[in-house]
């Protein structure tokens, strides 16, 4: 752990974590993809004092019938919440399996101009092979071969968002120029799979790169601004924190609250005579909120940052926003973003530099000292 707070991210892609959390749901099932059912979640967080909401996504249906069969896409969703926030970081959840790096560069970038510095990006892998046919692509087979596109995928976007300098666009009206073409770069990258010439099409993102975030292993450190650690006791989520070796570690934590309705594991048991709460190898809290605030004490000396995971958003998330939320603030353990601060600030990470201007800079210092 480097800050001396706690970040707190929220999940809130569907109705929660359980796969029949919508049958808990406050409201009917029309409106889970309503614009309003989705800006009114992501208030309640922001208003709560999250760090950031994350929005899962993939190619493929969520569930199966008679539980959500569908969603919007996580990028579109990112940027209708980032108009009607001002302060929450927002990542969604975007895999380059079968994607196109260059395009997904691109709507990234363009969630960070349009959030004003709040976007960041959860690295995900499209496993299934009906995902393949969907995307009318070779099947991408073992774990090894996902982890490849991930990897390339990451380092062709950071390269193209660094391919427009900072200064490249230059609205010279006595000139008649709006960009500087010499500030423009190709990344030429060649992969085992596929080449990206570049440069990008949408101006540097305002934060240089956005927030990165992943699960160790699949994504090389170097690369990943936040890892995402799972394990089933304090214990194992340690041992995954120590060995990441990435600028910032957040927790992955599902969550079944008690409420004044019911309690966790009550909320759990009616679920699950539906559908399995399928076991991720996550840490899981099902019980009191002061139990969880002591659980996220207790990882708040290994990490940087927790990464909640509600069984039902409706009834969780209000859990979380009236008695966890404000307990761990009064103890100061947690950080509620600023207005008029990045995604990167809040996290503590700096901003880079960009790759070719600090490139130019230093050839130009060497031909100084000659």
């Amino acid at each position: 752990m480097t800050g001396p707070a706690l970040h707190l991210a929220v999940e809130i892609d569907g109705d929660g974590a359980h796969p029949a959390a919508w049958r808990r749901a406050a409201h009917s099932p029309d409106q889970l993809l309503t614009p309003r059912r989705v800006a009114r979640v992501a208030a309640v967080a922001e208003n709560a004092g999250f760090t950031l909401i994350t929005l899962d996504d993939g190619v493929l249906p969520p569930g199966a019938s008679p539980d959500p069969v569908g969603r919007i896409g996580a990028v579109e969703r990112a940027a209708f919440v980032a108009a009607s926030t001002s302060t929450i970081g927002i990542a969604p959840i975007v895999p380059v399996t079968y994607a196109e790096p260059f395009h997904v560069s691109s709507q990234l970038a363009s969630l960070d101009h349009v959030s004003a510095g709040r976007a960041g990006w959860v690295v995900a892998e499209e496993e299934r092979p009906e995902a393949a046919r969907a995307w009318g692509r070779p099947l991408v087979a073992d774990a090894e071969a996902q982890a490849r596109e991930s990897r390339d995928g990451v380092e062709v976007a950071r390269a193209l968002w660094d391919s427009w300098e900072d200064d490249a666009v230059i609205r010279s009206v006595a000139t008649s120029r709006y960009l500087d073409r010499e500030r423009l770069h190709y990344i030429d990258f060649t992969g085992e799979t596929y080449a990206v010439k570049g440069p990008a099409i949408v101006p540097r993102p305002p934060q240089g790169q956005l927030v990165v975030l992943a699960r160790p292993g699949r994504v090389p450190a170097a690369q990943l601004d936040v890892a995402l650690v799972e394990g089933r006791d304090l214990a194992s989520v340690a041992a995954a924190t120590a060995a990441a070796g990435t600028p910032r570690v957040f927790a992955e934590v599902e969550v079944a609250l008690d409420t004044p309705d019911a309690t966790g594991a009550e909320r759990v048991a009616d679920l699950e005579r539906h559908a399995p709460w399928t076991d991720q190898g996550r840490l899981r809290h099902i019980g009191p909120a002061d139990r969880l605030i002591a659980l996220l004490h207790e990882l708040s000396r290994h990490v940087d940052g927790v990464r909640l995971h509600p069984l039902v958003l409706d009834e969780d998330l209000s859990v979380l926003s009236r008695l966890v939320l404000p307990a761990l603030s009064e103890r100061r353990l947690v950080a509620r973003p600023l207005p008029g601060t990045s995604l990167r600030s809040t996290l503590g990470l700096e901003r880079p530099a960009n790759r070719f201007a600090a490139a130019a800079a230093a050839v130009a210092a060497q031909e100084d000292a000659r």
